[in-house]
């Protein structure tokens, strides 16, 4: 529950000090006073709109504090640990605002960016406006509302889930749909280009073998010619050979290990060189004589050699990367052809996947009318209690395929029958304004009980309502803060008297400046307001035991 607001240069607050408690506080105050001050500035301080217009004339800076104390608050108490800022069992929330419109915030003294902020207040507070009747009647907002009452979140979550699923296949076969006839000609082509190289039929590595022997075979007669040549200088030459030579020095060198031994290794080393020439020179002959210089095989690897290089410039690769080339159009053909079988399979997956869904959204729905029957009746007794004695209230829930959407396939109407034999229908066409506010009101005190926050705050929601059904508001009011805390803004006393504590908002000028204080009253303080806002600016005994009676039936 909220336990201390302190509101610094926010408008007209000047410094404002609040210590708040279990149960129902009301707000009272003159008209004009800013008795909804705290309430916006708790509203800014968890991530509300911020305008540097806020900031007070003449300051440079709002700096607003709301500390939390976080007793049974499950939902609040897990979001701080899943984001690793929780801190004992009280959370300090902080948020300034510059007048140059620069924002800052902070829960538990680390700086957060204000989504957090945000996720964060909707587990501690749930602030019910005095415009909430406006919001009324929309069908999302009463979708909102039903579920809230309904606490399904795992079928909500569900659902998301399987809509989003389902939507993202219904996406991909869109796309694929949509290229399909992109693919088509793009596959005749690519057929026509493999039909070309698989004629070709090129191997792996040919090109670079075929290269080699196009070369030897267009030099083949130089080669013989060097072959010879040197076969002749190491070993045939009548007149100086490189063999003969060795072998000269050979002997001439057994003559000096004679005279000194230290040159023995010499004539080994020798002998080593005269086999790797005797051994040059056996296969030099033998490659000699394997050169076959053939017309015709010339002719067909200078033919195959030219092929493969006009195939090459057709297709615009090199002639060493077309065997490449040649794999990858075909791996091409065969994705597209795999795209067509995944057409197929993807058609039968979304078939399944929204067949899902329908099931899911299905399980909501059954839900969601559960609950509506259960509000229903409790709706209409209050409504009864609010001086709307023959007034029915009927949540119409309507599942439609049509009406798909991640929050499942329900459409959500508030109907209602304010006179006997007048049929239900739409909330909007039906009521007046004053009955819309009691309507608007019946509907947040019920679903409120259902919402895990344990702060609830009522800004002037019994606006258009007075008299007897003031005090049922009251009861109403002072019923649910046993439970959970309530902060109620009014300027009705009935339903100011009815809460256990209440608080007081003045407006004073000093010094040409404005500026709005709220204190705590008294019991004594308490009966002068409430006589004030039972009489008027003129208080009179009268009215004071009016005001005591009033706490007195609180």
């Amino acid at each position: 529950m909220l336990s201390h607001l302190s509101v610094n240069n926010f408008a007209i607050v000047k410094s404002l000090q609040l210590e708040l408690f279990k149960g129902m506080t009301t707000i009272t105050g003159e008209t004009g006073a800013g008795k909804s001050i705290a309430i916006d500035a708790l509203s800014l301080c968890l991530g509300g709109r911020a305008d540097s217009n806020m900031v007070r004339p003449g300051e440079d800076k709002i700096d607003i504090t709301a500390a939390f104390v976080l007793d049974n608050n499950i939902n609040a108490t897990r979001w701080l640990e899943d984001n690793e800022l929780l801190e004992g069992s009280e959370c300090i929330i902080r948020r300034i605002i510059t007048n140059e419109g620069r924002s800052r915030a902070f829960i538990n003294g680390n700086p957060v960016p204000l989504s957090q902020l945000k996720a964060l207040g909707q587990t501690l507070v749930n602030i019910h406006g005095q415009h909430a009747h406006h919001q009324l009647m929309k069908p999302e907002h009463q979708l909102t509302l039903l579920d809230q009452y309904s606490g399904h979140n795992q079928l909500i979550q569900a659902s998301k889930e399987a809509y989003s699923n389902w939507r993202q296949l219904q996406n991909q076969l869109k796309t694929l749909r949509a290229n399909s006839q992109d693919n088509l000609a793009q596959k005749q082509l690519l057929e026509y280009q493999v039909k070309e190289l698989d004629e070709l039929a090129l191997s792996e590595n040919e090109f670079e073998e075929l290269e080699q022997e196009h070369k030897v075979l267009s030099s083949s007669g130089q080669i013989a010619l060097t072959c010879q040549q040197a076969i002749n200088d190491l070993y045939e030459s009548e007149d100086v050979n490189a063999l003969g030579l060795l072998n000269s020095v050979s002997h001439a060198l057994a003559e000096l290990v004679e005279l000194d031994p230290k040159l023995s290794h010499l004539p080994t080393l020798l002998s080593e060189a005269i086999i790797q020439l005797e051994e040059t020179n056996s296969e030099l002959r033998h490659y000699a004589d394997s050169i076959d210089v053939d017309p015709t095989r010339i002719a067909d690897v200078e033919e195959r050699f030219s092929k493969v290089m006009g195939t090459a410039r057709k297709h615009q690769v090199h002639a060493e990367d077309l065997y490449q080339h040649h794999q990858n159009i075909k791996a091409q053909i065969e994705a597209l052809d795999c795209s067509e079988e995944k057409f197929e399979q993807l058609e039968t997956e979304v078939s399944t996947k929204h067949d899902l869904f329908i099931q899911t959204a299905d399980k909501l729905s059954k839900s969601r009318c559960r609950y509506a029957k259960e509000l229903n009746k409790l709706i209409s007794q209050s409504m009864h209690e609010l001086s709307m004695e023959k007034a029915q209230f009927c949540i119409d829930v309507t599942a439609d395929n049509k009406h798909a959407s991640p929050m499942g396939i329900d459409s959500v109407n508030f109907l209602v029958s304010t006179n006997p034999g007048q049929p239900l229908q739409a909330l909007a066409k039906v009521a007046s304004g004053g009955e819309l506010s009691r309507i608007s009101l019946a509907i947040q005190v019920i679903t409120a009980q259902k919402v895990q926050t344990p702060s609830l705050i009522f800004d002037e929601v019994d606006v258009g309502i007075s008299g007897p059904t003031a005090s049922v508001v009251g009861k109403m009011l002072r019923k649910l803060g046993e439970s959970t805390q309530v902060l109620c803004v009014t300027h009705l006393p009935q339903v100011a008297g009815s809460g256990h504590q209440q608080l007081f908002v003045a407006k004073q000028t000093k010094s040409g400046k404005t500026e709005t204080r709220i204190h705590q009253l008294d019991e004594g303080q308490r009966i002068d307001e409430l006589a004030r806002l039972l009489g008027g600016s003129t208080i009179t005994e009268s009215t004071k035991a009016n005001a005591k009676e009033l706490l007195i039936a609180a």
